[in-house]
């Protein structure tokens, strides 16, 4: 089944307090995948909006005190340590210990701007079962992503949207949001940065809405990104490749709410 995919039209204003006035309004869990971002956090968590329900920061076994500095800035910070290596399995072991009905997935390395959150979360309460970040889009862009990565997640998109029928115009970008009842469908168990077309696609075959969020990604603050063009563009390819096979991919018999799916039910 396809996924029925949108934009957000703007400019609009995404301020959170507008956002907050909603009646009904949903709890939001920020999962941050970690590795020795000690330096990073400082300016990524300045930035996130007031009121979340929680801060998941789960961490790939840094060595330079990265759950000590999430703690020293935000006491109420939720640690969870991965239980292998890899993006993939750090968002796993994320969305298993939210409790949000709202799960934002947000880089640790100040190159997703948090402020961009409450425009995620309107698409959501405004219909949405998943709203997804876009850097191609004339409200969106990069001053981080290279020629040969635009030009790589371009086919990439492009080959997903001709296998599954989506309309993705980012396929790669890590910035999304989604309720909860999205978990059992997405039902992630890679470990590494195919993680996010991954979601794509089982979000797709599930027939779920999609909304693309336009975002500027910024550039990395301190450090040096993990992501390896060509290794993990390889794992993207036979992802793709392994779910157009799947016969019995993860889907929803009902569209059920987002208290329906409790913690303890994520795959």
């Amino acid at each position: 089944m396809e996924a029925a995919t949108s934009e957000v039209a703007g400019p609009v204003d995404w301020s959170w307090p507008r956002v907050r006035r909603r009646r009904g309004w949903p709890r939001v869990s920020v999962i941050v995948p970690t590795l020795n971002e000690a330096k990073n956090l400082p300016h990524v968590f300045a930035e996130l909006p007031g009121d979340l329900h929680e801060v998941i920061v789960v961490d790939g076994f840094s060595t330079d005190g990265t759950p000590e500095v999430a703690r020293a800035l935000r006491p109420d910070v939720k640690i969870v340590e991965q239980e292998t290596r890899g993006k993939g399995d750090a968002l796993k072991c994320g969305f298993a210990a939210s409790t949000g009905e709202i799960l934002v997935m947000l880089d640790a390395d100040g190159s997703a701007d948090p402020g961009e959150i409450p425009a995620f979360v309107e698409a959501l309460v405004s219909g949405a079962d998943f709203a997804k970040g876009t850097r191609f889009h004339p409200d969106g862009g990069s001053s981080d992503i290279t020629r040969l990565r635009s030009a790589g997640n371009r086919v990439l998109s492009g080959t997903v949207n001709l296998l599954f029928g989506t309309s993705y115009s980012d396929l790669c970008y890590g910035y999304n949001a989604f309720w909860r009842h999205c978990l059992p469908a997405m039902h992630v168990d890679c470990t590494g940065f195919e993680v996010e077309t991954l979601i794509n696609i089982r979000i797709a075959r599930a027939g779920l809405e999609v909304e693309e969020v336009p975002s500027f990604e910024r550039d990395r603050i301190h450090g040096e990104s993990n992501l390896n063009t060509f290794r993990d563009g390889g794992r993207v390819l036979r992802t793709i490749i392994r779910e157009r096979i799947r016969r019995n991919p993860p889907t929803l018999s009902t569209r059920a709410s987002s208290a329906d799916i409790a913690p303890a039910e994520i795959a």
